[in-house]
């Protein structure tokens, strides 16, 4: 649902409130009530839930776009290729949907394959948590906060059989060649040894935060 709809629907509950509020009050106050409420529209402030699934939705067309060209790299050149894939195209991608989808976009882990995603000590902790809850069988919950007049959610990516071609075991899962390559692009790599269904790390939206 767009942001508009959203708020359509939020606006139109508050003039219900409204129109209850007046049915037992005079014409006189009635009136007055009805100013100060169109007054306020301008002013209704989105929930924490809408930038929660505002945010949910942008990583996860992220993560679509990222998989659908990843897919279409091993497709063409097997793991290897797609390592470096990954090297030269993953960030330039996902900065291309962050303009489309007007938010910044990032992905974040505590054990990076580029330093660029290494995450810093808050969200070293929000990842430590994640870790937490699937170990204890949960699924990871998103979170969203305020943050310097933005909003900004956090979304777990967890690992699947695709991802340990070049993330899993270096004696199982990733092709000698495959690991050959990664170790020659990422010579500081710590993003290996992952199985299935573990978290790889986050995707972190910064959104602007909006009114009306």
């Amino acid at each position: 649902m767009k942001t508009k709809n959203i708020l359509t629907i939020l606006i139109a509950f508050a003039g219900i409130g409204f129109l209850l509020s007046c049915n037992s009050s005079g014409t006189n106050q009635n009136v007055a009530s009805q100013s100060d409420h169109e007054a306020s529209i301008e002013d209704v402030e989105l929930p924490d839930s809408v930038y929660l699934n505002m945010g949910k939705k942008i990583a996860v067309g992220s993560q679509t776009v990222l998989g659908k060209n990843l897919v279409e790299a091993i497709n063409k050149g097997g793991a290897e290729y797609a390592v470096t894939f990954c090297n030269v195209e993953a960030i330039p991608l996902t900065d291309s949907m962050a303009h489309i989808l007007k938010a910044s976009i990032k992905r974040v882990t505590d054990k990076p394959r580029n330093s660029d995603n290494q995450a810093n000590e808050s969200q070293l902790a929000l990842i430590r948590k994640m870790k937490e809850e699937m170990k204890a069988g949960n699924t990871p919950k998103p979170k969203v906060v305020e943050m310097n007049g933005k909003m900004v959610g956090y979304y777990a990516i967890v690992t699947n059989q695709l991802c340990l071609q070049c993330h899993g075991d270096k004696n199982t899962t990733i092709e000698p060649k495959t690991y050959k390559k990664i170790k020659a692009l990422y010579p500081s790599d710590k993003a290996t040894g992952y199985a299935a269904n573990e978290l790889r790390g986050m995707w972190v939206v910064q959104m602007d935060k909006e009114y009306r």
